[in-house]
């Protein structure tokens, strides 16, 4: 048995167990507790006033629109929101921690039992059940690389509106800790509680992992990774860390429940400091907050306020427009990019063909120019007549995609650009015996085993015709002329 069997043997005699704590900031313009700005990008301490700074005397004052928001984002996940929760202040000390506490929720958190639900590896699915949501405020950050030798603080973060939401330890593989994340991240994105960016720090993920031997029903000690800064890297985290802790319980050695930090250059984790308990951080109620007490009929209305969310629109979508499912969840990635479709959709009239331009040469260009679809310059309208043109028979397949990188360029119509440079497809059979012929005399080879009966190369033959024509060529009647053209 070579080493890697040998490991992948040893893997597969346990079990991974990890559960996911995911902090998420809340789309408000100001703190929580104070009035400064949250804005991304500021110079370091801008946004800081005596009650972010922790000055003595200094009293929080609840942000309304983050409790909105975080309703929102709790009814978004199926979690009940309660009618009273509690803030607590979390106690310990750190230099970007202005207070000596965090202002956080702890046994009386804003919302309870809700889950998602995700594929899985065997192509079923599987239920994440959420624990917990509740409200806290954010620290500042430790800035390392200004100053030799010395560590600088920037409190813009301190007081920025969070919710975290803990998982109960439900996931098995890193693909699926990988699937829960990119749905958690859709779902709150479709409910418009966050930008969920991982770049500027609105979205983070610590992830809980402990082994046990397959068949075990108790849990295992676990270990918390933090330093996670994509979805890939979490998976690539949670994937070593199970190697490692395996190589420990087989050897008959102990799991230390400690902090890990991930190194994204090695590859790997590192020890940051022991992993505390809630008894630590001496969680008390916050003298200075009472009990946040919810009108249940504002509950109901951030209910009904909620927009369709990612399931619903995916199963509407592929009703509605007939579409297999992988389209529909290329297309219901985000907002915009659905939003974008459904309308070329409907004003073009044909759901495949749109669902093929958008998934093809749209998300193409994006991808290329790192943009975002509410930026495309090309909208729906403009689009649709393009899209029109080619179901019409004005202009060929491979002639629109010419007629959409000039139009990317120059802003024009699509008709515009194919009258003024010539790009109508042409269906004169004279002329396509004329590029046919050329073809078959420049690609004699091909046309022979053709002849011989290697039909796949009507593929090959077609494609350097329309290459000849400059993409102007009617392919149907290409072929169909092709056809009796070596059938002769």
């Amino acid at each position: 048995m070579s080493a890697a069997s040998a490991i992948q043997v040893r893997l597969d005699g346990y079990e991974l167990v990890v559960g996911l704590e995911v902090h998420v900031q809340l789309a408000t313009a100001t703190k929580i507790f104070c009035p400064c700005s949250t804005d991304f990008g500021r110079p370091p301490n801008a946004n800081t006033c005596p009650v972010c700074l922790g000055l003595p005397g200094a009293l929080p004052v609840l942000n309304h629109e983050a409790v909105w928001l975080a309703m929102r984002a709790s009814l978004a996940l199926g979690c009940e929101v309660q009618p009273e929760s509690v803030f607590a202040r979390k106690n310990y000390f750190y230099p970007d921690l202005p207070k000596g506490y965090q202002i956080s929720q702890f046994d009386r958190p804003l919302a309870l039992a809700g889950g998602l639900e995700v594929a899985s590896g065997d192509g079923g699915s599987r239920w994440i059940r959420i624990t917990r949501v509740h409200m806290e405020e954010d620290a500042g950050k430790s800035l390392h690389d200004r100053f030799a030798g010395w560590s600088a603080i920037d409190l813009n973060r301190a007081g920025v509106p969070l919710v975290e939401i803990v998982s109960e330890p439900d996931i098995r593989t890193a693909a699926e800790a990988g699937a829960y994340l990119r749905l958690l991240k859709q779902t709150l994105e479709y409910a418009r509680v966050s930008d969920v960016s991982m770049e500027k720090g609105s979205l983070r993920v610590d992830a809980n992992v402990s082994v046990r031997r397959r068949g075990e029903t108790a849990l295992g000690t676990k270990t918390e990774v933090k330093n996670l800064n994509s979805f890939s890297a979490v998976e690539r985290a949670i994937d070593v860390e199970f190697a490692r802790q395996v190589a420990l319980v087989a050897a008959g050695e102990a799991v230390v429940q400690q902090t890990l930090l991930w190194d994204e250059r090695s590859q790997t984790v590192r020890p940051a400091r022991s992993k505390e308990e809630s008894h630590d951080y001496r969680y008390f109620p916050d003298p200075d907050l009472p009990p946040l007490v919810l009108d249940p009929a504002w509950i109901d209305e951030a209910r009904a306020s909620l927009p369709e969310l990612p399931a619903a629109r995916r199963a509407r979508m592929a009703q509605a427009y007939g579409l297999p499912a992988y389209d529909v969840e290329v297309l219901t990635a985000s907002v915009p990019l659905a939003d974008y479709f459904e309308e070329l959709a409907r004003i073009h009239g044909e759901a495949k063909a749109a669902a093929n331009f958008v998934m093809g040469e749209v998300l193409a260009t994006l991808k290329a120019n790192g943009t975002e679809i509410d930026a495309f310059p090309i909208r729906p309208p403009a689009l649709g007549e393009l899209l029109d043109l080619v179901r019409d028979g004005t202009v060929s397949g491979t002639a629109a995609k010419q007629v959409f990188a000039r139009m990317l360029a120059s802003g024009e119509p699509a008709r515009a650009i194919v009258e003024r440079e010539g790009l109508a497809q042409v269906s004169d059979d004279r002329l396509l015996h004329a590029w046919i012929e050329e073809v078959l005399v420049e690609r004699a080879e091909e046309a022979r085993r053709l002849i011989a009966g290697e039909r796949k190369l009507v593929g090959v033959l077609v494609g350097a015709v329309m290459k000849k024509s400059g993409g102007r060529a009617d392919p149907r009647r290409v072929n169909q002329l092709l056809a009796a053209r070596i059938g002769s």
